[in-house]
């Protein structure tokens, strides 16, 4: 439980880090409280995607702890048992080539349970529909779909479980900005009608201000601030400075106002 009375569905408490002699976060505290879209920004290089990959149990950290629903994410026993409750959009949407887009998103469901063949198929088909895609594009192979369409696959599987708690890493990477403001229409529709925690690492401005609850901005090794944008905003950290007030944010911020 947070501070202000949220319950925290992630927690993140005095994390370590390092590639070798090279630390890359140092004492990192971060809590996510439960249905909130949560937007993790920072620099090049300051571990974004790694912090994601260690709080979702793929790198171990060299020192602190991570719970995600109170459960230790670096026991393999825990992490077995959570992965059916968070699906997880990497950045190129890591589908496999050579399955056909409704395969792919039937894999976690064949992995994670025993139901009936024509059930799986038919939520297959319902999460394929449920992230904006033609029901066609179930038949189609990754190399046959766009940009847009691939992460809109991508999504479609990480939601065949019913996940309460969404990964995503750069959703919005490489799109248009009418994809990615499409994009980002349907994450907003999708957490409120499935009920989601969303934990989305970008650095798409556009996004942080159109969809987010609340921004952490990694700097200097941990989380140097996380609040509403409002508030961080108001930050005096260089960086924050350079990157919210900058002429590509000002260009944000004045669209999420319109």
């Amino acid at each position: 439980m947070s501070a202000t009375g949220q319950q925290n569905i992630i927690e993140v408490r005095n994390l370590l880090n390092a590639f070798g002699k090279h630390v890359v976060h140092d004492d990192l505290n971060l809590d996510v409280h439960r249905g909130e879209v949560l937007g993790l920004v920072g620099g090049s290089g300051t571990g974004k995607s790694v912090l994601m990959n260690t709080i979702l149990g793929l790198r171990s950290p060299q020192g602190g702890s991570v719970e995600v629903l109170g459960q230790n994410t670096q026991s393999a026993r825990s992490r077995q048992g959570l992965e059916s409750h968070w699906g997880v959009l990497f950045q190129n949407g890591a589908l496999f080539s050579s399955l056909t887009v409704k395969e792919n998103v039937l894999l976690p469901l064949r992995e994670h349970t025993n139901l009936p063949e024509k059930l799986m198929s038919e939520l297959a088909d319902l999460k394929i529909i449920l992230s904006g895609l033609e029901p066609e594009a179930g038949s189609k192979h990754p190399s046959e779909l766009s940009g847009g369409m691939l992460k809109r696959a991508a999504l479609a599987r990480a939601l065949a479980l019913d996940p309460e708690l969404l990964f995503l890493d750069e959703p919005t990477s490489g799109l248009d900005p009418i994809s990615a403001a499409a994009f980002d229409e349907l994450i907003t529709g999708l957490q409120s009608t499935l009920d989601l925690t969303v934990f989305m690492v970008t650095h798409d401005l556009d996004s942080l201000y159109a969809i987010c609850d609340r921004v952490a901005v990694l700097a200097d090794k941990k989380v140097e601030i996380v609040a509403p944008i409002a508030e961080v905003l108001r930050s005096t950290h260089p960086w924050i400075q350079s990157y919210f007030h900058g002429t590509r944010s000002r260009a944000a911020a004045g669209g999420a106002m319109e």
